[in-house]
């Protein structure tokens, strides 16, 4: 092996000026014990100037040496002359030795391998630094350099520095713990960082505005905020300073076509251009645009350019590093600016056949075709609604220009669902004002409805969402009569005139038009109107005094909010409200006192001054009941009076004055005479577990067997038999049961 190693590669290269110091990092070198450590990072980040800080003071631990390394020391026999070279500055006799035989793969094996190793292990401790080694890709050289890392002796370190994600030994070596890493995500200058670099090239703090721009511009990348930093600093007031970020800008997408895009071939540098339209990168939008191949050069860039970022979200997804998407889009526009609109419409196309709408969108308007982005949306904006993303819809909405959704009825009835959806019915009801100037002809939208019709059933729902139950139930009579069975527009019409029913008090009626509501919403697969109709009916059930049928739907309706994850929803209150009032049903006050929490979120979807005024004030009155079991007339008394400050914004409250009216008068009982002489109790005063508990203590059962009878836990048994003994004023089983006799409670 020859032994002509230039000087200049076996020391570090002279540190910047304005260096800043990386005592986060330099700790972590320092504090690393295992033999390997991988600093990865992209061109730019700062990888050589830590390590020769690094290696400068004490955190090296002893000697060390290094080599830079580049495209000359791609081979075998010159990557060990070189290495062997910056050896000889620390093992004169070991070096020496090695340098006479001539290297081949045997020799390598059976005689430098092993004595290399072997002269190492005999020495004292030594770090050797390798830096540049993207630039070592001949197949013999990263196989000896992967035999050489295997077999470390003891007390040997070795610190590779590289652009690429190391690949062999790489991955066995850091499953036995011998490998410390450091990459981009390491080494990108935190938001502080950031602000030092700049105040020391500006000589004075930049400002949070110029600081935030960069730093979000470079996502903390050295090289691009060096870059900018010193463009900047040769401003002479602020108003050059724009012209000034221009050119620091234009010298980062320079470094980049440098260090990155001219060292790709042919076929890497065209998938990157050729991609550099998708916000994200995956196999499938990308063999799209750039071929059969793409799934191999992108899980192949990512390795070796490292400016593919991951998207967190999926291991196998990525995106463009910020300063490199600039540099792809100015190439792009120069060299095949005809090519960005048919690029875009093919990726239109493919996130189109695959469901995902926002891209889809976000793809036809860049590619000028803004009927295409219409039809996207109304293919898919009823799914969306009807798994409670509604969001997500007004989304899409917001990527298309505002005059063409307001210039078509059908968007605009889209718009009023998804303003529904998100618990806004003041801002639904402007746009179906807005549909009903633009409709012609019988435009549909939806599943088998007219624009007329949709947008009656929305009126219906805007209604009862506001509180206008009168209204509401006889705009949904018509929307029910106006709509087709088993689709969402009748489920959601249904539910609508079912709410009003309910806040009435014609349960029956109400019962039976939810049914339906739920067996349409079943049918047509319309999360939001099926858990919102099953709630209603646990409340319908509750207040007409069917707990057992309040109880299996409730069940159902809970089931359905956990599978469709509509948790947070507003429409799962219903669902909430019925347990609660259940639970209290019961005696369980503590169960009740968590499923009204998960009520009390959920109305939290909704803008509290404007959606559902009648639940509000069930949720406040179902709130008053826990406290009064509690008891705690003070709290209880508070929870009554904001339940009747809802109930009065109804247009109607119905129901609630019969169960406010009710609460109220027993309050007064519970606060005037009975504070002194103990009322009688009365039937209505057990709860339906109380009652069915205090029969059982009639008999001779234990709580235990009791609990086993009513399939319940021995603890809720026990609860309820507490519960029981206060309201009756006993203080024993005998004298509990004794008691309920004499008041006619048995």
């Amino acid at each position: 092996m020859t032994s002509s190693v230039p000087a200049f590669k076996l020391r570090p290269p002279a540190q910047p000026p304005h260096l800043l110091s990386r005592p986060r990092l330099l700790r972590r070198l320092d504090t690393a014990t295992e033999p390997v450590v991988v600093v990865s990072a992209p061109a730019g980040a700062g990888k050589t100037v830590l390590l020769t800080e690094w290696s400068r003071g004490p955190a090296a631990r002893g000697r060390y040496v290094w080599f830079s390394l580049d495209a000359h020391d791609n081979a075998a026999d010159r990557l060990w002359a070189g290495i062997l070279g910056a050896l000889r500055q620390a093992r004169p006799d070991l070096a020496a030795h090695l340098y006479a035989v001539e290297w081949r793969v045997d020799t390598w094996l059976e005689e430098i391998l092993p004595n290399l190793v072997t002269g190492l292990g005999a020495a004292g401790p030594l770090t050797l630094i390798l830096d540049g080694l993207e630039s070592i890709t001949d197949a013999d050289a990263t196989r000896s350099l992967a035999d050489f890392l295997v077999r470390l002796p003891q007390g040997f370190r070795i610190v590779l520095s590289t652009r690429h994600v190391p690949g062999r030994p790489l991955p066995t070596l850091r499953a036995r713990g011998l490998t410390a890493e450091l990459d981009q995500r390491d080494l990108a200058f935190t938001p502080e960082e950031a602000r030092a670099v700049l105040t020391a090239l500006l000589g004075s703090a930049p400002t949070p505005e110029i600081s935030g721009a960069l730093y979000e511009a470079t996502e903390g990348w050295a090289a691009g905020l060096c870059l900018v930093g010193r463009s900047l600093a040769r401003s002479a007031n602020e108003a050059d300073a724009a012209g000034y970020m221009a050119r620091g800008r234009h010298a980062v997408t320079e470094y980049l076509a440098t260090e990155v895009l001219h060292r790709l071939t042919t076929e890497q540098r065209r998938f990157l251009l050729r991609t550099s339209v998708l916000d994200e990168l995956s196999v499938g939008p990308c063999q799209a645009l750039a071929g059969d191949r793409a799934g191999v050069l992108l899980r192949e860039l990512a390795r070796t350019v490292q400016l593919l970022v991951p998207v967190a979200a999926e291991s196998s997804a990525y995106r463009h590093h910020r300063a490199l998407s600039l540099l792809l889009s100015d190439v792009l526009e120069a060299e095949a600016s005809q090519t960005v609109v048919s690029l875009h419409r093919s990726a239109a196309r493919w996130y189109s056949r695959q469901g995902h709408t926002t891209a889809a969108v976000r793809h036809w308007m860049l590619g000028g075709d803004e009927s295409a982005a219409v039809a996207s949306v109304l293919d898919g904006w009823e799914e969306a609604i009807s798994a409670g993303h509604g969001g997500e819809v007004s989304h899409w909405l917001g990527l298309l220009p505002s005059r063409t959704v307001a210039a078509d009825a059908r968007l605009c009835v889209v718009a009023a669902m998804a303003a529904l959806s998100g618990g806004a019915p003041e801002t639904a009801r402007r746009w179906l004002d807005v549909a009903r100037l633009r409709q012609t002809g019988r435009q549909t939208v939806g599943e088998g409805s007219t624009v007329a019709d949709a947008a009656a059933v929305a009126q219906a729902v805007v209604c009862c969402l506001k509180g206008e139950v009168l209204t509401a139930d006889r705009l949904g009579e018509s929307a029910v009569a106006g709509t087709l069975p088993l689709t969402s527009w009748r489920a959601l019409a249904g539910t609508a005139r079912g709410a009003a029913l309910l806040w009435t008090s014609r349960y029956e009626e109400a019962e039976a038009l939810l049914a339906e509501a739920t067996r349409d919403a079943h049918a047509a697969g319309h999360g939001l109107a099926l858990v919102r109709a099953l709630g209603l009916r646990t409340v319908c059930a509750l207040l007409a005094g069917r707990h057992e049928r309040a109880r299996v739907l409730s069940d159902e309706a809970l089931e359905e909010v956990a599978t469709l994850g509509l948790d947070r929803h507003f429409v799962s209150v219903p669902a909430y409200l019925g347990r609660a009032g259940l639970l209290l049903e019961e005696g369980l006050v503590e169960e009740a006192e968590r499923v009204l929490a998960d009520a009390e979120a959920a109305l939290a979807g909704s803008p509290r001054t404007e959606g559902e005024p009648h639940m509000r004030a069930l949720w406040h009155f179902t709130r008053s009941r826990l406290e009064s079991a509690r008891p705690d007339a003070d709290a209880a008394r508070r929870f009554r009076e904001a339940a009747g400050r809802a109930a009065a914004r109804c247009e109607s409250p119905g129901i609630l004055t019969d169960l406010l009216g009710r609460a109220g008068k027993d309050a007064v009982v519970a606060g005037g005479e009975a504070a002194v002489h103990p009322a009688v109790p009365r039937p209505q005063d057990l709860s339906l577990g109380e009652r069915r508990v205090l029969r059982a203590l009639c008999g001779t059962l234990t709580l235990r067997e009791i609990a086993s009878e009513l399939y319940v836990s021995h603890n809720t048994v026990k609860t309820q038999v507490r519960a029981i003994f206060r309201k009756l004023d006993a203080h024993d089983r005998s004298e509990a049961v004794a008691r309920a006799r004499q008041c006619g409670v048995l």
